[in-house]
């Protein structure tokens, strides 16, 4: 707190930018001490004048403080899994700047994101984790979430989410996913924009289970039950034939003309993979796009206290 309260006055005094760089081993506690940081510089600039607080309404009604601070369960949902070392571990860096005005309370905020671990998404080593979202639906905790994504309970049920472990001791999903849906409402996002955040992660989830097989005395692949494969065309609201047909038969420029490419079995789980790992990235970036979006008051800035929250290094024996 005290390079917090340091930073702060260094702006203050000499309107300049100033940037706190947060590093250290994997586990070590920098996630928690970006949130505590950030936490700080939201409620001492929102208050102004001392026994009065006067925050910033941003466009969705809340105050910013809150917005600020409730970004943090919604990217950690999407973006945080569990590993070796910790149950909570960043798999992304992010950078966070907190805009200040004139008088040094606070304007707006916005967060750049780096390096997401795509593969994270299909493939977990054992005693690991897949993206804290992917277990916090499958609690059950809101059962219309099941109903509408088309999936159970069970974590087992899934090949990408059930590589590694399924469940963390320390860690509730359901109460962790009341978390993430209130943080959602909370930084304005519209009924729209949350079901379809929980669609693109439940039609992952159906990605890892589709099936292939090779064709008789041929190198090309045919679908094996395509049951999988029309619960994710449903929820990306697209035409399972026209999904299936694509991962089977890809269509790729050669020269000026485009042509229709066989592809073998291991050719096509590769592509479901990479496919799935696409769509989760462009989610998250997206998420981070739309609550950005939120943050932005639009009030003048004087200077901005950045946060680095880099992914954390391992050492290993």
């Amino acid at each position: 707190m005290a390079a917090a309260a340091g930073a702060e006055r260094g702006g203050m005094l000499n309107r300049e930018n100033q940037s706190m760089l947060i590093t250290g081993e994997s586990g070590a506690g920098k996630t928690v001490n970006t949130k505590r940081v950030i936490q700080y510089f939201a409620t001492v600039a929102a208050l102004g004048e001392p026994g009065k607080k006067n925050q910033p309404a941003t466009k969705t009604g809340g105050t910013l403080e809150d917005q600020i601070i409730q970004a943090n369960p919604a990217l950690e949902a999407f973006g945080n899994a569990k590993t070796l070392r910790n149950d909570n571990s960043s798999r992304f860096g992010k950078f966070i700047r907190i805009h200040f005005g004139t008088t040094g309370k606070l304007s707006s905020a916005d967060i750049e994101i780096y390096l997401l671990e795509k593969s994270r998404v299909i493939f977990q080593q054992p005693g690991e984790r897949d993206y804290h979202i992917f277990y916090q639906i499958l609690s059950g905790k809101k059962p219309e979430l099941l109903d509408m994504l088309l999936v159970s309970t069970n974590p087992y049920d899934y090949h990408f989410c059930s590589q590694g472990v399924v469940t963390v001791d320390n860690l509730d999903d359901g109460e962790e996913l009341m978390a993430t849906d209130q943080a959602m409402d909370i930084l304005g996002f519209v009924p729209d924009e949350k079901t379809g955040s929980y669609k693109l992660t439940g039609a992952i989830m159906h990605f890892g289970n589709m099936k292939f097989k090779q064709r008789p005395r041929e190198e090309q692949a045919e679908a094996d039950g395509t049951e999988s494969a029309d619960k994710a065309a449903y929820l990306m609201g697209i035409n399972s034939s026209d999904l299936i047909k694509g991962l089977l038969h890809p269509r790729v420029k050669v020269g000026n003309e485009y042509v229709t490419k066989g592809q073998s079995v291991e050719q096509v789980l590769y592509a479901v993979g990479a496919l799935s790992k696409a769509v989760y990235d462009r989610m998250f970036k997206w998420l981070v796009v739309r609550i950005n979006k939120t943050l932005d008051t639009k009030l003048p800035r004087q200077f901005f206290i950045g946060v680095l929250d880099i992914a954390g290094f391992e050492i290993f024996d």
